[in-house]
């Protein structure tokens, strides 16, 4: 079982950078035009304001996971798929200054609510919307990479290459090695910057892809078709499965 000081001692951590990514996200949605919410995001079928809805709303549902550490009781994510789905679908379309005042709020419920768990409370199992389990340590974290990835969604200027590069260090890391074995043509990437090296697939690698590592990381997370990356031999690159 994990240490109750080591695992708030990383809570904390991951803590400190929600908050610097949050204060970035705050800064480019402050800068908005109030008509931007309508306008198209970087996913498919999302506006901008589905995306800024989404992000609150997922800050209230690791309130929930939070207090269900803190309580010693199984509150879930969302009340459903089809509530968060309706919720999203609710708040898109609201004001930008009402999408500011959320994100800001919801935000700070979540800080709050961190700051209540005692040590041994980040050292228990809480549950995902999906299903899997997992410690609560690893909340702080989920919210990183919702605020990150989301970031990048809003279409507002923030790009793969704003990515902190410890961040994008490590979800390079992470989804590369999830995408070993996976049913895809072997690739060996290459991070010119980091000189990290993987091998995504199966197979022997007949294609070599270089590139920054943020570069890298676009392509891997779908928030990139990899035209700037390259490639050994000039060849396309092969279709990659959907972030889980």
């Amino acid at each position: 079982m994990t240490d109750p000081q080591s695992a708030a001692a990383s809570a904390a951590s991951w803590l400190d950078q929600v908050e610097e990514s949050t204060q970035r996200l705050l800064q480019t949605v402050a800068e908005l035009k109030p008509d931007a919410v309508t306008e198209p995001s970087a996913l498919p079928g999302w506006t901008r304001g589905h995306v800024l809805a989404h992000l609150a709303r997922n800050a209230d549902s690791l309130v929930n996971l939070l207090n269900g550490a803190r309580t010693g009781t199984d509150i879930p994510q969302y009340a459903s798929g089809e509530a968060r789905d309706a919720d999203i679908e609710r708040d898109a379309p609201r004001p930008l200054e009402v999408h500011l005042a959320d994100l800001r709020d919801s935000h700070a419920r979540f800080t709050e609510a961190a700051a209540l768990l005692p040590d041994e409370a980040w050292t228990a199992e809480v549950r995902h919307r999906t299903g899997y389990v997992f410690p609560a340590s690893d909340i702080p974290h989920k919210r990183l990479l919702e605020v990150e990835y989301h970031h990048v969604d809003l279409a507002a200027g923030h790009t793969p290459a704003h990515w902190p590069e410890d961040f994008a260090t490590a979800q390079f890391r992470k989804l590369a090695e999830s995408l070993a074995g996976a049913g895809l043509p072997a690739v060996r990437l290459v991070a010119t910057d980091t000189e990290d090296r993987a091998v995504i697939g199966t197979g022997e690698p007949a294609l070599t892809v270089e590139g920054p590592v943020r570069a890298l990381l676009a392509w891997l997370s779908g928030r990139s078709a990899g035209a700037d990356l390259r490639r050994t031999p000039d060849t396309d690159l092969p279709p990659l499965p959907p972030m889980g």
